[in-house]
């Protein structure tokens, strides 16, 4: 199937989780769509590949741990010294192990916890006063399906996702008189790495869930993800867009 082509030139876009899975494929079309791209990763080897693979001029990188503050502002002040910051994909998250709740190892808890949601905050408390000031933005959070059905034996990832959905609607309201949109994503299981994260038994439990009966593809969530981030949503703001094979029926 063609896919559609969506126009990002001139448009500065940060993808974080940049160098891998989602990340690295939403940033491969995006340079193919004209932007300039930024990837954010804390794995410096994983960038390193990204890169070389990708090689393209418009595209850099910076290792960057989005649950650290200082570490996201300190990078956006740099960027915005001689660019403007015109798209945001939160797409860094770690599902971590899968435990009962009252089992659950509390640091690793919080961990996944400052990664999928304070990671999220992070990154908007920082680049979204470069958007008022341009009058212009387009932020999609990726969230999960676990946000809104909650994943047993993951009720960190479920809790952190389900964060990020609230805070969408949150400053997608806060920004609505603004031409900028903030949405969020809400895939089921894709054949990304994150699988191999999880138990076979989790694995599978996930995928019986889902009507299609079979795993997300990767470019199906890019697809949903550049019209989301194109100046062609001009309407649709503190959402949260579906991509679950039918998983999740609200």
């Amino acid at each position: 199937m063609e896919k559609i082509t969506f126009s990002f030139q001139n448009r500065t876009a940060i993808v974080t989780g940049g160098a891998q899975g989602f990340g690295f494929d939403i940033t491969k079309r995006f340079l193919k769509s004209g932007a300039n791209v930024i990837i954010w990763d804390n794995d410096p080897k994983a960038l390193e590949k990204a890169l070389k693979d990708l090689n393209n001029p418009k595209l850099s990188s910076d290792v960057v741990d989005v649950s650290n503050f200082i570490e996201v502002s300190g990078n956006v002040n740099k960027i915005t010294k001689n660019s403007k910051i015109d798209i945001l994909i939160n797409n860094a998250g770690i599902t971590g192990p899968t435990a009962p709740l009252w089992e659950y190892d509390i640091e690793m808890w919080k961990k996944i916890i400052d990664i999928n949601l304070l990671g999220t905050f992070n990154c908007c408390r920082a680049i979204v006063p470069n958007m008022i000031k341009n009058n212009y933005g387009r932020i999609v959070n990726v969230a999960s399906v676990a946000g809104k059905d909650g994943n047993s034996n993951a009720s960190a990832y479920s809790a952190g996702k389900a964060g990020a959905i609230g805070l969408t609607k949150s400053l997608g309201k806060e920004l609505a008189d603004k031409n900028i949109a903030v949405n969020a994503v809400t895939p089921a299981g894709a054949k990304t790495r994150i699988l191999d994260q999880m138990t076979k038994e989790h694995v599978k439990r996930m995928l019986s869930k889902v009507p299609r009966g079979r795993f997300l593809e990767v470019e199906e969530f890019t697809s949903l993800i550049c019209w989301l981030s194109s100046e062609e949503n001009t309407f649709s703001t503190a959402a949260v867009f579906d991509i679950s094979g039918g998983r999740s029926t609200y």
